[in-house]
């Protein structure tokens, strides 16, 4: 088997690793916690809110701040558009002119980064309206 057919297995094997083995230890981790509730009502005992709630709690998420995620998400969309216009400049080809393949992904990020900024800042009057 050549280095052709090898990397590809190997990448999407990492990547497949990587994106089914949280999910699986998640699952794992809720099965044990349902099993110790099932054990503890066939024996007859009480269960205390408490410990409901503190095994249930890993669940449920609290929610994020989607203002302060928006705008981290337009902040590095914006990184990224300004480092390929740098890019850009950086690689001239033999005219001396800038190198057009690198502007327009900086021109799609900046778009988007601008989009995403701008979501963040209506994110944030609405939720000083609602206190």
């Amino acid at each position: 088997m050549g280095a052709d057919v090898f990397v590809p297995f190997v990448f999407f094997g990492f990547l497949g690793a990587v994106i089914l083995v949280p999910i699986w230890l998640k699952e794992r981790t809720k099965q044990s916690a349902h099993a110790l509730i099932s054990q503890a009502l066939e024996k007859g005992q009480q269960l205390d809110p408490a410990l409901l709630r503190q095994l249930t709690e890993g669940a449920t998420k609290p929610p994020k701040d989607r203002a302060r995620s928006t705008l981290g998400s337009g902040v590095v969309l914006l990184a990224l558009a300004i480092g390929f216009v740098i890019g850009g400049f950086a690689i001239r080809d033999f005219s001396g002119e800038v190198e057009p393949g690198m502007l327009v992904p900086a021109a799609i990020l900046g778009t988007l980064a601008i989009a995403f900024i701008f979501l963040a800042m209506v994110d944030y009057a609405s939720k000083k309206k609602e206190q």
